[in-house]
Formats: C-alpha cells, sequence, structure tokens
C-alpha cells in the first residue's frame, strides 16, 4: 500500500510540475490576433525570370528588421497562398504537384535538411506540399501547424511541374491557432 501511494504521490508531483511549467522550457503566450506579413515590404513576391526546369527555387528573404516586435514562438500556424502562371503568363489553376514552401531560419545554411526532403528540418522548420490543391492544408483557413522557435529568416517556394514558370505569393498570415 505504501508503495502504491509512493507512486502516486510521484506521479501527481510530475503532473504539479509539467503543468505549471517549471523547468526549462519557457511558455511563450498565444499571440492575440493573426499576424499578416505586408507583402509590400517584400524585396519580391514574384519571380522575374521564369523557372526552366522542376524545382526552381523562388527564394524570397525577409528585410533585416521587419519582425523585430514579433515574437513567432506565440503562433502555432501559418497560411501560405500563392497564385501559378505558365510561361506565357496564363494563370494555372491550383492543384497537388505545383508547388512547395519552406520557412527557413537561416539562407546560408541548407534548407533542404530534412531527412525525407519533405519533413521539417532544423533549419526549415516548416515544410508544405501542394499549396492549392485538394491534398494540402497550408493554404486553406485551416493552415497548416508549425513550431517556430524564433523569426524565419525568408519563405522559399519551389515549383514541383514544368508547367509552373511563374510563383506569385498572395499571402502568408500567421495565427494562434
Amino acid at each position: 500500500m505504501k508503495r502504491i501511494c509512493f507512486v502516486l504521490t510521484a506521479l501527481a508531483a510530475a503532473a504539479a510540475i509539467g503543468l505549471t511549467g517549471c523547468g526549462t522550457t519557457e511558455r511563450v503566450p498565444l499571440a492575440e490576433e493573426p499576424f499578416s506579413v505586408d507583402l509590400s515590404l517584400l524585396p519580391q513576391v514574384r519571380n522575374s525570370a521564369p523557372f526552366t526546369r522542376q524545382w526552381d527555387d523562388l527564394i524570397i528573404p525577409f528585410p533585416a528588421g521587419m519582425f523585430d516586435e514579433i515574437d513567432f514562438r506565440a503562433f502555432t500556424r501559418v497560411t501560405i497562398r500563392a497564385d501559378y502562371f505558365d510561361a506565357d503568363g496564363n494563370l494555372v489553376e491550383p492543384d497537388n504537384d505545383l508547388a512547395m514552401v519552406v520557412l527557413v531560419y537561416d539562407l546560408d545554411r541548407n534548407f533542404g535538411d530534412s531527412p525525407d526532403g519533405v519533413s521539417p528540418g532544423p533549419n526549415s522548420p516548416l515544410r508544405q506540399l501542394h499549396i492549392g490543391g485538394e491534398w494540402g492544408s497550408i493554404h486553406t483557413e485551416r493552415g497548416s501547424m508549425m513550431r517556430l522557435i524564433r523569426e524565419p529568416a525568408a519563405i522559399v517556394f519551389h515549383n514541383m511541374s514544368t508547367l509552373v514558370r511563374y510563383i506569385e505569393v498572395t499571402e502568408i498570415t500567421f495565427h494562434n491557432r
């Protein structure tokens, strides 16, 4: 009986520590409102030269100081939307295998750093396929779950299809739930 009481007391103490946030994990309050990136502040939102092959990159660095007042640890999901265009500049209907998006912390490090090339990695906390297609959720109101430990340095788009020659970002919004 004493052994059971000891085990239950230890479990209750561990649960209390976990609920009060003791330890090295800092609790970050949720963001009050969604944060939409002002696309007009970005150096570009569309590639100027057409992609020439599959898996070409559109790398959009976030300007230094753009997020000085934002604690990205407070956000738990993101909505990213983009339009796709063919070689003639015609809009391509969104579909599953047209584009992939990656948020990166450091452009000087490898942002294809996940073991399988699809999952998030140490320098790429968000990697999502199927922007605009029915298989993906990042472009929907629901968005995509993520966990950022600091502000991202850039957003990178890859064309997954040679049909896509231009990608134009239309929305980047971080949400708290």
